[in-house]
């Protein structure tokens, strides 16, 4: 199995991180392949809205650090996306990772059965927050999820905590780090 972890947080080996290494270190106990990038690392422009990936490509037609990623993921079984909330989102890194995803879409995406241009995959999508209250932002997973979907994700999983982050507590706890490493057996296992 291959596995790709993106990481959006520019705070490198912090809480979404940390969970996120968890989740890689299991798989790859598991005998899958792990890449693993670090977003903030990379130079990278967002989506640009020109459709050359619906009219002339089957790619996305910017050539930059983030068309490595890309290829990555159009090979990966499991991808795994892991972001803190920032001002009630993803972070800006992640956030511009998802909208160049727009290129995996076939131009006739909205009503085509088949939308993408990527095969079936699994997702784990890892979220840490500093507020406490699970009410809060609880938005941001469904709202990504159908964009997902319809690149061909099948089975996206959450795993969420709330109430750390650099304003409050800044360490996962280690029921957290255990349930990501629980997921990481059951789907890549």
């Amino acid at each position: 199995m291959n596995v790709v972890a993106l990481l959006g947080s520019p705070r490198p080996g912090k809480n979404s991180a940390t969970i996120a290494r968890h989740f890689v270190d299991a798989a790859a106990q598991r005998g899958a392949v792990v890449r693993t990038f670090e977003l903030n690392r990379l130079n990278y422009r967002g989506c640009q809205g020109c459709y050359a990936c619906k009219q002339t490509l089957d790619r996305c037609v910017l050539q930059d650090d983030l068309t490595e990623v890309l290829a990555a993921v159009q090979s990966a079984d499991l991808v795994l996306l892991a972001s803190p909330v920032y001002y009630g989102d993803v972070t800006a890194q992640l956030k511009g990772f998802i909208d160049r995803t727009f290129s995996y879409l076939v131009p006739d995406y909205p009503t085509n059965p088949q939308p993408s241009r990527l095969g079936p995959k699994k997702l784990v999508f890892v979220l840490t927050q500093g507020h406490p209250d699970e009410a809060l932002f609880a938005d941001i997973f469904p709202r990504y999820e159908t964009f997902l979907k319809w690149m061909g994700f099948t089975e996206c999983r959450l795993l969420r905590i709330c109430g750390i982050g650099p304003a409050r507590v800044d360490e996962v706890p280690e029921a957290t780090l255990r349930e990501a490493e629980a997921l990481a057996r059951e789907m890549a296992g």
